[in-house]
């Protein structure tokens, strides 16, 4: 796209426009001043001295009652009585002129308007009023009464042989769908006027039609198999439908096609009966009749459009059904000024200002800007592209709106002809708002498309400088045409798919309409995207049945090869290549198409049994989200209290969607900046166009309020790896999210696998799920010899995997005992140790044939944490093939750096300081900073007489917190004949009260306690270096005793200086 602000249309490409500006009614001319003329300059020098002794004569009579008060005697109260008279009876005359002047002018306005109705309604008036551009269709419309009999025919036909026909295989639940009566009516439709385009181009004709259709057209549907009965009883349509004839061939019939489109969304209005008249509850009406015009946008309004060949092998049909646009109009929303004041307090007794923001649209292109707040002149400052199709016709549209928590108030709209864009190149300019008061700027430019890559640099450059929200400019278009596809693969049981395709460049993802049972449909439509730098982005196209669950093919298309080739088109066929992408926990794969049974025959025929499994390339290639929810700020309030007149605040939570799964953050309790701090994983691929959603809510009792959602590019993470950002929350005033996201990619080895572990303990919050440190992807093939059922009959296998509590089922392939599934699953690890694989395989309606335990260990001594074999199931009959994979977890961005050794402890003679002189952290973002020791320290010390401690300790600058985690205690001194009740008691000294004292849960009768528990204390670092932690291990006495019995303890020495902080290290009592 080029800017041209010099360039100006041809005669042939100038828009129509009247002599007088198509917004005002014609002016009438204004007559000659005839007293302007011959007239005497002004009063002379004798004229001027007698104004100035007038004017000191009624200064002066002014004093004339405070003089006579004084000489009658009377006091002052009299004569501030007497001028409280004087300005109360002057108050009153300005009053009274006052109104007089404004009854005035809204007599003028009201004149001023109806001229201007008068003037603008000319496509309402009768068909007898004619204007010079749009002539009467009278005849026209004489020819369509005659026919309209017949339409009703044909129309009658079309819906019982055609559209039943698809309904019915849209949806299993509509398979007795049918039309029980199909009439248009006596009332045809009515074509107001036609206005003739010329002089556009010579190979096309272009006319406008006025239609109105005010029609008692019914026609009635049946659903027999649950008994529902529905129709449509009348129906009004107006709106302008242009038809243009092209091209012009010099041949019959003359006309190669027609092709129709409305400009804009047509106003519609229908009646329903039956079942439907639910649906005139207000509320419910407007909604119908949305859904319907959607699909009336979809099918008829530009950019779309019907396209009818008259002539056979038609050339170029793909460009007339999409078109390339005429240009682009860039719209900078600057601001706005002296709206009008909307919000209202204390019952509308104290008037408040607004909260206004602009809807902007071109045709079916809609953008929304901001909120701001309080404000009558609000500073936007946004930028929105739009693809302009029809010169002229099209208009661009920016209506104003004060936000309110129920209905949006209306402040004014204004609207332009994109012709007078294109005229002028760049318009900057204050537009007044009609239906309410103000003005909006807009600053509106021209961008031409240009059909080579020759300034392509040159467009990148200027657009560096070009400082752009909400998104940065565009340099390029893309228009792409989906005609139809050949040979896709079938689903399950050979049934045929439903395809649809999904269109991804960067993270913008369209989706085309599905046809019904084919693996070759026929989609014939177009999809445009902007693009910022076409040299560095593609073009992803996904495949897929109506579902989303089954992908039938993947195309993935560099834009560069755009740019080098002839007039930067590419049409031709591509090949689809096959797909499978992993499936997340208890999720089923993606790619699910029939694998056939092997077929019986020679034992020459029989391939050689495989001795390691064969899977996709992007098996194994899954990475790990990790989310974290940290904290929000300036929320919006929505709790009301006493009817509304007291404001309180939010209770708000987080939801969180990505890759299919969704997640809930807990509430927080009356507070507009909370702190949730917690962390969730899933698990992702590498697929283009996925996205992150966050959502804020006020938890309430009956249905949660909306407080604003955000949005994050998953590829962008992926890329990056880390995201740590303030993110705006759209669709309301005020508020942000504060997320950081980090990419995990597994690791083939078992050598961090202790740091891991480490480091999930410090960085685990309390509100949170324990944090993986592992993946584990299983890629199950097939399986051989599993038992017959009763008699020789083969069962009909299908396999489960789980993994604690997240399992996977695969598909069930029919009556085989050597079935091939070719499916994977993926699971996320947290105690790689202790946690193990459970497959059984069952088949469906006989039971268990066999079953299979892998613990995790043994996949951590394999070589790169992988087994690819036959394994024997625990029946002693059959065998599967199958590859589990184990990938660790290393986070980069944990801000602790762990180490695989810890550092000894030293007898009680010789403690170790425990919390002391924490070295101050010095970071642009404050993180964890704590280092593990490792293996420059002495060989660890034998446990002492009383045992010891395992403890972490670290500070938290981030939530300014001194947090501790009790690990476990091992060799502990038995004092009695049974073994004590052990738990671990912590106080943060000077203090001894309640307030700074922790303990660990009791553990029963044992000498070797495990505890892993977590305790935080609030504290700021230079008080947190001042404390000593005293950690005492005791026990309970007896049941019915308060004494505690002290089994040792530690405590930490007073740090000053540099002193080192001691972690995750065994501690002698």
């Amino acid at each position: 796209m080029e800017r041209s602000p010099g360039d100006r249309s041809s005669p042939v490409d100038q828009p129509y426009a009247p002599s007088d500006p198509p917004d005002q009614p014609p002016v009438a001319p204004t007559k000659p001043d005839q007293s302007s003329g011959n007239q005497p300059a002004g009063p002379g020098a004798a004229g001027e001295a007698l104004a100035v002794l007038t004017s000191f004569g009624r200064r002066l009579l002014v004093l004339v009652p405070v003089y006579l008060a004084g000489a009658m005697g009377l006091s002052v109260g009299f004569v501030l009585f007497g001028l409280a008279l004087y300005l109360g009876w002057r108050r009153v005359r300005e009053e009274k002129e006052r109104s007089l002047r404004v009854a005035q002018q809204l007599l003028e306005d009201e004149e001023r308007l109806t001229a201007k109705t008068l003037y603008m309604s000319q496509r309402e008036l009768p068909a007898w009023v004619s204007f010079p551009d749009v002539e009467k269709a009278e005849w026209l419309n004489k020819i369509v009464a005659q026919v309209w009999p017949f339409l009703g025919q044909y129309m009658e036909k079309l819906l019982a042989e055609t559209v039943a026909p698809a309904v019915r295989g849209s949806n299993p639940h509509l398979q007795t769908f049918t039309f029980t009566r199909v009439e248009l009516g006596e009332k045809p439709l009515r074509i107001l006027g036609v206005k003739v385009h010329p002089g556009q181009r010579k190979e096309q004709i272009l006319l406008d039609l006025n239609i109105s259709y005010v029609g008692d057209v019914q026609i009635d549907v049946e659903v027999k198999k649950y008994f529902c009965k529905a129709g449509v009883k009348g129906m009004q349509l107006h709106g302008v439908l242009r038809v243009i004839l092209e091209p012009l061939i010099g041949d019959l019939p003359i006309v190669g096609a027609v092709s129709m489109f409305f400009i804009r969304r047509p106003t519609l209005d229908i009646n329903w009966t039956g079942m439907t008249n639910l649906l005139d509850i207000p509320g419910l009406s407007s909604l119908s009749d949305t859904m319907i015009m959607d699909s009336i946008a979809a099918f008829l309004v530009l950019p779309n459009r019907l396209l009818v060949p008259l002539v056979p092998d038609l050339q170029d049909v793909a460009q007339l059904r999409s078109p390339l646009p005429r240009g682009i109009i860039r719209v900078h929303l600057l601001a706005a000024r002296g709206l009008s004041s909307k919000d209202k307090y204390v019952k509308g007794l104290i008037e408040g200002k607004s909260d206004p923001y602009a809807l902007v649209r071109v045709g079916t292109q809609a953008f929304c800007s901001r909120v701001i707040d309080e404000e009558l002149n609000p500073q936007w400052g946004e930028t929105y592209e739009v693809m302009v199709h029809e010169v002229p016709g099209q208009e661009i549209e920016v209506e104003v709106f004060d936000k309110d928590p129920d209905k949006d108030d209306f402040l004014g709209r204004m609207k332009l002809d994109v012709g007078k864009v294109l005229q002028a190149a760049v318009m900057d300019e204050w537009f007044p708002l009609q239906g309410g008061q103000g003005q909006v700027h807009l600053r509106l430019e021209w961008l031409s498309l240009l059909p080579d890559a020759e300034k392509l640099e040159q467009i990148l450059q200027w657009n560096r400088g070009v400082s752009s929200r909400p998104e940065p400019p565009s340099a390029a278009i893309l228009v792409v045409y989906l005609d139809r596809a050949q040979d896709l693969p079938l689903k399950k049981g050979n049934k045929e798919p439903n395809p649809m395709v999904q269109l991804s460049v960067q993270d913008v993802t369209q989706e085309s309409k599905a046809v019904y049972s084919t693996n070759s449909p026929v989609w014939e439509e177009a999809f445009r995207f902007f693009l910022q730098d076409p040299r560095s982005q593609e073009l992803d196209v996904q495949v897929k049945d109506d579902s989303r669950a089954l992908t039938l093919g993947a195309l993935t298309l560099p834009l560069a090869r755009l740019l080098t080739a002839p007039e930067l088109t590419l049409d031709q066929w591509f090949q689809l290549s096959k797909v499978r992408f992993p499936a997340g926990p208890g999720t089923p794969e993606a790619w699910d198409l029939d694998n056939e049974s092997p077929q019986t025959g020679s034992s020459v025929d029989t391939p050689p049994r495989p001795s390691h499994t064969t899977p996709d390339s992007n098996f194994g290639t899954e990475n790990v989200l990790r989310i974290h929810v940290l904290e929000a700020q300036d929320l919006i309030a929505k709790d009301r209290f006493l009817g509304g007149l007291v404001k309180g605040k939010s209770d708000p939570y987080v939801k969180l969607k990505l890759a299919g799964r969704s997640f809930r953050s807990r509430v927080i309790r009356e507070d507009l900046n909370p702190h949730w701090n917690e962390v969730f994983e899933v698990i992702v691929t590498s697929i283009p166009g996925q996205e992150l959603e966050a959502e804020v809510f006020d938890k309430d009792l009956d249905k949660d309020d909306f407080l604003g959602r955000c949005k994050v590019s998953l590829t962008t993470v992926l890329n990056s790896g880390f995201l740590d950002e303030w993110l705006t929350l759209e669709d309301v005033p005020s508020g942000r999210l504060h997320l950081r996201l980090e990419r995990l990619t597994p690791r083939p080895t078992a050598a961090e696998l202790e740091e891991v572990l480490q480091v999930n303990s410090l960085i685990q919050t309390q509100k949170s799920a324990e944090l993986a440190a592992a993946l584990l992807s299983v890629y199950l093939e097939r399986a051989e010899d599993l038992p017959l059922r009763k008699g020789t009959k083969p069962p009909s296998p299908y396999a489960t995997l789980a993994v604690g509590e997240t399992s996977h089922k695969t598909k069930t392939v029919p009556q085989t005992s050597a079935p091939i599934w070719d499916e994977s699953a993926s699971f996320l690890i947290r105690k790689p140790n202790i946690e193990s694989l459970e497959l059984q395989v069952r088949g469906e309606g006989t039971g268990v044939l066999g079953s299979l335990s892998l613990p995790l260990s043994e996949l951590l001594v394999a070589d790169r944490l992988c087994l690819d074999r036959w394994f024997t199931l625990s029946s002693g009959q059959g065998q599967v093939l199958l590859r589990a994979q184990l990938g660790i977890l290393v986070s980069q961005h944990s801000g602790v750096e762990a180490h695989s050794h810890s550092h000894s402890s030293s007898s009680l003679s010789e403690e170790p300081e425990l919390w002391g002189g924490l070295p101050h952290v010095t970071s642009s973002a404050p993180e964890l900073r704590q280092r593990l020791t490792h293996g420059d320290s002495p060989q660890e010390a034998p446990a002492g007489p009383l045992g010891q401690v395992k403890l972490t300790v670290w500070y938290y600058s981030e939530e300014r917190k001194l947090v501790s985690m009790v690990h476990s205690c091992r060799a502990l001194r038995q004092n009695g004949r049974d073994p004590p009740d052990p738990y671990v008691s912590l106080l943060l000294l000077p203090d001894k009260n309640r307030g700074t004292k922790r303990k660990t849960s009791q553990k029963k009768r044992t000498l070797n306690p495990e505890f892993n528990e977590r305790f935080e204390w609030e504290l700021p670092l230079d008080e947190a270096l001042r404390r000593k932690l005293d950690v005492s291990v005791k026990s309970s006495s007896s049941f019915m005793s308060r004494e505690r019995e002290l089994l040792g303890k530690v405590r930490g020495q007073g740090g000053q200086g540099q002193g080192r902080v001691r972690s995750c290290q065994w501690q002698g009592l």
